[in-house]
């Protein structure tokens, strides 16, 4: 990067940092660190849920999903909208009314402290992972592209977020999310207009879509009904919902953005500013990708996006076969201009268009085959490697092809999206450790000085816990896939505690407990077990959303058979 690029980087994220740090200095009271003081309006609410659900990570897969299998994925948000609509008419109100710190007092109010602690336990160990994975994500592959060290990486992200979050605890971190965000869609916006203008330097945009379209790359909606195929109309609407009211229903880290309302309409003017721009944002970011799909038939990519991992492969064995492939995807690239070329024309000429298709689609299918063989070289090269992409097309683009400037702030936006993200994870764990397990079960007569002490403690824990599993963690195949796969192994389970609590009054505390216990093995169960090949549980052949219907059904369905069958009622709750 140029020195201009540095200045803007890291000038950038100093300024939000020391713009959260002074505005929230004063924040010495409980209901200031842990609530932001009741003073957030609903469009900083609305940028800060939306900050704390879009991390780096959907910043670097997200354009990469784009590129490689096209639109197809904004399917998952389908049940998003629906969820917020529901949890801003009758969990909100419950919230409020309950004047709570964290979603996982109201369940002791309903069942017991044992059901309660279960609850923010699952969401501690899922949310203490994910900390650790958003500050990871954007580390590994920007150590790769800039040439940092990984672990100064992690420490630097780490290290930033921490000190204006345990500065000012819930309004720090609102408050920074805003501007973050900002800088997120400005960096995008630019991005984007700079790539359809280099697309335009080579053809129309009409005759790019053609391009994108004849090799699958806009298509968006899928009915299949098929429980192993992972993004439908059906699991978005399904299993997208349930992931949906469990993560902004019930999990702190989002629970904790919209408490900070003034009162309970900004709360949901906030939830209701993402059911209507989540999608589209999405949607834009996978068009991204599209358009780097498109501006690689022009402009020739590499063979492997981690291209480090094609330079670890010198002086080895392997390097005579690596060369081969190289060769054969050069004289392929050459053979897909040409078909790109031809298709070009007959959309512009008419003639012979369905031949002259179908030659581009087989020269692109030869291109990705050469390009799965560079994959099988370097998973024979080493095992443990993960060979997707993916992750580095983006920024690969960005930092080949942007102008000078421009790739510091997409840099910087990378960086504030992973801040504003763990930040808020940070806040809410540091919360929910405090609330439900210090003050309750150790300090119940804290003072306000000693809860804001314990809060900001807490908050330096969970943050060099976040950065130690950060520096040892390894890289997943595609890391928004992995977050989501993350969630999906818990939030099932504590949707199905919070569904029981708020809508079937008949169960009570014991039935719920043992039920969520049972649900969230077997969803472990037929998660690992199909991992590891287990024969029994080789059978339950899903994609991970379902994971989220089948958590809540089993908490729900077990419940009311255990109280069904109960003999004793069961202690009275409010």
């Amino acid at each position: 990067m140029s020195t201009v690029d540095w200045i803007v980087l890291f000038g950038t994220l100093f300024a939000v940092v020391g713009y959260g740090t002074w505005r929230t200095r004063q924040s010495n009271t409980a209901n200031d660190y842990l609530r932001g003081g009741n003073q957030m309006n609903w469009f900083t609410i609305g940028l800060s849920v939306m900050a704390t659900q879009a991390s780096a990570i959907t910043f670097l897969s997200a354009p990469g999903l784009g590129y490689e299998k096209g639109l197809r994925f904004v399917q998952f948000y389908f049940g998003l909208p629906l969820a917020l609509i529901i949890i801003s008419a009758f969990i909100i109100p419950i919230y409020y009314r309950l004047k709570v710190y964290t979603a996982y007092e109201y369940l002791e109010s309903r069942f017991d402290l044992k059901t309660r602690l279960l609850a923010a336990f699952l969401f501690l160990v899922q949310r203490g992972l994910a900390a650790g994975l958003t500050i990871y994500a954007p580390a590994i592959i920007l150590s790769s592209l800039l040439g940092w060290d990984l672990n100064f990486t992690n420490l630097f992200v780490g290290l930033l977020v921490i000190i204006y979050t345990v500065s000012g605890g819930s309004k720090a971190v609102s408050l920074t999310q805003k501007w973050q965000m900002a800088i997120i869609l400005l960096g995008m916006v630019l991005a984007f207009v700079i790539l359809g203008v280099k697309i335009g330097d080579f053809t129309s945009f009409n005759e790019a879509m053609n391009l994108a379209g004849s090799v699958g790359r806009l298509e968006i909606l899928d009915f299949n009904w098929d429980l192993n195929e992972r993004y439908t109309v059906w699991s978005g609407l399904t299993g997208g919902l349930f992931l949906a009211l469990s993560y902004f229903g019930t999990d702190q880290s989002q629970v904790q953005r919209y408490l900070t309302g003034r009162n309970i309409k900004e709360s949901r003017l906030g939830l209701m500013f993402n059911a209507v721009l989540k999608i589209p944002m999405q949607l834009f970011i996978l068009f991204t990708g599209v358009l780097v799909f498109v501006f690689y038939l022009y402009v020739k990519p590499p063979v492997f996006f981690n291209e480090t991992a094609l330079e670890g492969l010198e002086e080895t064995s392997y390097t005579a076969e690596r060369d081969q492939i190289q060769q054969r995807y050069d004289a392929n690239y050459l053979e897909l201009q040409g078909t790109r070329a031809d298709y070009t024309t007959a959309m512009r000429s008419g003639e012979n268009l369905e031949a002259a298709r179908e030659r581009f689609r087989e020269s692109w299918q030869q291109d990705g085959e050469i390009r799965q063989d560079m994959k099988e070289l370097l998973l024979k090269a080493d095992p443990d490697f993960k060979i997707k992409d993916t992750n580095y097309v983006f920024l690969t683009f960005v930092m080949n092809y942007l102008p000078i400037g421009v790739v510091g702030l997409i840099i910087a936006l990378i960086f504030s999206a992973a801040m504003s993200s763990t930040s808020g994870e940070l806040n809410a764990l540091a919360t929910t450790t405090s609330v439900d397990f210090y003050r309750r079960l150790f300090k119940r007569d804290a003072s306000e000085k000693q809860q804001v002490w314990m809060s900001r403690l807490l908050t330096v824990l969970w943050g060099a816990l976040a950065i130690g599993f950060a520096l040892a963690a390894q890289l997943f195949d595609n890391l928004i896939e992995m977050v989501n796969l993350l969630g999906s192994l818990f939030y099932g389970t504590i949707l199905g505690i919070f569904l029981v609590a708020f809508f079937i009054k008949w169960i009570k505390a014991s039935a719920v407990f043992w039920s969520a216990i049972l649900a969230e093995l077997a969803v472990l169960a037929i998660h690992f077990g199909r991992e590891y090949e287990i024969p029994f549980f080789m059978r339950f052949e899903v994609e991970y959303l379902w994971y989220n219907v089948i958590g809540c059904a089993l908490v729900v369905i077990l419940a009311s058979l255990f109280q069904a069958f109960s003999s004793s009622p069961g202690p009275k709750r409010p």
